[in-house]
Parts: structure tokens; sequence; C-alpha cells
């Protein structure tokens, strides 16, 4: 059970307080609700694009990271399609340094010509390298175009297209952080060897005065029902064929979203699992097979993924796939798999608490979901989880029309 004090400021700033004094460390996580699925069609990739920029220098702090690492700090951050979020770990009685630094970057980034034109050729080089450059690099441009016709999804986090970060404005990217960027939009969590007196004083001193923003009030498309199989091919210089099929499920509240995890977790969770069972060691079809759900907060998607073993025809890899599918949705898993794998995501969770700066990120997202304490009721969900439940579903998501498909060939 995860303990924590929630409370917030005037301007809106949801601050949430988990105390470990078995630590002489203290994390500072700042979650803001912004990810690329808030982002124009038309200028894609700005919510990365600010995690970069945001290490270049705020408005009264042109470097970020040397007065971080005299108080012995560390920091980064990651952007999804749903969130974005910034941390630092130091030392606990240097902890006002990291209530400096982030207050400062909310407060205003230190716009100019210069660091957006350091920062775009960053991104860009980032997106040539590992997207366009790298084998199977595109997979997922290609894959999210195909599963979203109208939801942002249909992007990814880089950005749509390399053009919209090489031709992002000053002002464009101003406007952007101003409407997302903001205490009203944001979650602050403090953990580790604090006090809530003391983080309500430093919240208060460095947070307090910023302006509070407007509430950014999300209306988004939802995605329509899918009614038709859709399937590419692409050839690409790759050492060898894959194989990718995706079907969308549910949303990150929906109890179902659950079933979907441990539907996961029977076909691809380790060397027990039933795709490597079958695939790679008996049938010897792939030489690596991996099964997973894209964890979105909008309606996601769950994903078979592999590499064929050469020679290997990718009509016989399909089929012999589908029929470990057609096994899930007509026979019910036993009670002992399914504890199996029950017992596997326990685990996980157990040793993801275990690390502090995950415990503060953990918080945060699930305040952003609805409540912190959610946090807490993770592992009963799982265990709920019925044979009969996980059978309903395979029948419901494994419709063929539910199901989008890429052949990934290798011109060797």
């Amino acid at each position: 059970m995860i303990q924590f004090e929630k409370f917030s400021l005037k301007n809106g700033l949801k601050v949430i307080v988990h105390r470990d004094t078995s630590t002489p460390m203290a994390v500072l996580n700042v979650m803001y609700d912004v990810g690329a699925r808030d982002e124009d069609p038309t200028r894609t990739g700005f919510a990365h694009l600010f995690e970069h920029l945001m290490f270049g220098g705020s408005i009264n702090i042109p470097n970020y990271d040397g007065p971080l690492q005299m108080a012995g700090g560390e920091n980064n951050a990651y952007t999804t399609n749903d969130i974005t979020n910034y941390y630092i770990q130091l030392p606990a009685e240097n902890l006002e340094t990291a209530f400096w630094l982030e207050s400062d970057r909310m407060l205003s980034l230190a716009f100019g010509e210069k660091s957006l034109d350091t920062q775009r050729k960053v991104v860009s080089e980032e997106f040539k390298e590992h997207y366009l450059n790298k084998p199977y690099g595109d997979v997922w441009h290609k894959m999210r175009e195909l599963a979203y016709k109208v939801h942002p999804y249909r992007w990814m986090t880089i950005g749509k297209e390399l053009s919209h970060i090489e031709n992002a404005k000053l002002e464009d990217v101003k406007l952007f952080f101003f409407k997302h960027y903001r205490p009203v939009n944001a979650i602050l969590v403090v953990a580790g060897n604090v006090t809530t007196q003391k983080v309500k004083e430093l919240s208060e001193k460095w947070f307090g005065d910023i302006s509070s923003g407007e509430k950014y009030i999300r209306n988004l498309p939802i995605e329509p029902v899918q009614t038709e199989v859709r399937k590419i091919e692409v050839k690409a210089d790759v050492p060898l064929d894959a194989f990718y099929k995706c079907w969308h499920i549910y949303n990150r509240l929906d109890h179902r979203y659950y079933i979907a995890a441990l539907i996961t977790e029977v076909l691809s969770g380790g060397g027990s699992s039933r795709l490597f069972q079958s695939m790679v060691k008996e049938k010897k079809l792939f030489s690596a097979i991996d099964c997973y759900h894209s964890g979105s907060l909008d309606a996601g998607t769950l994903v078979i993924e592999g590499k064929l073993v050469k020679g290997v025809k990718m009509e016989d890899a399909e089929k012999a796939v589908e029929e470990e599918i057609e096994k899930m949705r007509t026979e019910k898993i036993s009670g002992k798999e399914l504890q199996k794998v029950k017992n596997k995501v326990e685990s996980s969770i157990a040793f993801e608490d275990m690390s502090l700066m995950n415990r503060a990120a953990s918080l945060a997202y699930y305040e952003l979901l609805g409540d912190a304490a959610w946090m807490n009721d993770e592992l009963e969900k799982y265990n709920l989880i019925t044979p009969e439940e996980i059978q309903q579903e395979c029948k419901v998501i494994f419709r063929p029309e539910n199901s989008n498909i890429l052949y990934y060939y290798s011109k060797n």
C-alpha cells in the first residue's frame, strides 16, 4: 500500500507527497496532461519537441543541468501520445534546487530562435535515425495509419512527418506551451525523505505565483468501430521478414483493459508462454515473437509481432498464429495457467514499486487518470478476472474485421 497526501495550490496545481524515510533521496516529478494526441494534425511532434526544449534553459535559468549536477541530482523526461513527464532525483537535503529549476520551466521557457533551431535539428536527426533509416523503423508509422483513421493515435509521438518539426515556428511553439504547460494542467509529486509541511512551503514559494492558465478541455474524435480486415505489404532492406498484426482494444479506464492485458501475458509473457512455446520452440516458424498492448489512455491496440525464420512463408506463419488465437477463442484457459500470469503481473508491479522514481511517476499517472489512490487497487483488478472473461474477450477482440496486418518483407 503506497501512502500519500494530497493538496492543491490556488492556481490549480495538484501536489502529492509520498514520504519514504528509508532513503536519503527525493524525487520531484511533474506530469503534464498533454501528449501527441493533443497536437494539430498539421503540426505534429510538438509534445516531443517540448521535451527537448524544456532542457534548453528557462526564463531565469539559462543552464538547467549545471545547478542540478552541483546539487548531486539527475533528471530526465519522456513523452507519449498521452502524457509528458519530467523528473528529478537528488539528495533530499537539496530538494529546493529541484523546486527552483522545475518551477522556472513551468513559468516560461527561454524561447528563442537559436534554442528552437538547435532542438529542431536534434529531433529531426532522431526522426531520421530511429524511424527513417533504422531497419523496421517505419513499422508503427504504417501500422498506426492503418489502424486509426480519425483518432490522433494515427501518428507517433515523434510526429507524423519530418517536415512538421523542420517547419515549426517560434510563435506556434509558444502558443502550444502556454496552452498546455500550465499549473492547472499539471500534477506535481514529491517523493522520498520529505515532509508534507516542507513540500507545502516549497510549493507555495516556487509554484504559487505562476499564472494558472486555462484548463485544457480535450475533445478528440472517437475512432469508429473497424468493420473490415486491413492489410498492407512492405518490402525493405531489412535482415528478416517480419509479421505484425494488431486489434483494437479498450481505453485505460475500461474493466476490459485488464482482461486484454492478461491475454497478452498468456500469449507472450516469457519463455513458457503459448506463442513462444508453439511458434519458436516447437514449430520453429519465428526466431522471436511478442504480444503486448499499447497501454494508452484512449482505446489502444493489442499487438502480435515476430521475425520469421528464413525460408518460412508469411502465410504459414500467420496461419500458425491464428491457430493459437483460435484456441484462446474456443478453449477456456485453466485456472492454473491464469493464476501463473496473475502472479507474474503481481511480481512486476511489486518490482516497479521498489523504485522511488517509479512510485512518484505512478502516483502522478493515477491522479491524472482520476485518483492517485487507484494505484493501490491495480492488482485487485487483475485478480478478479476469470477464465470465462478471458475467453469471452478473445472472441470479441480477435474478430477478423477488427484486425490490421502488415507483412514486412526483406528484399534480401
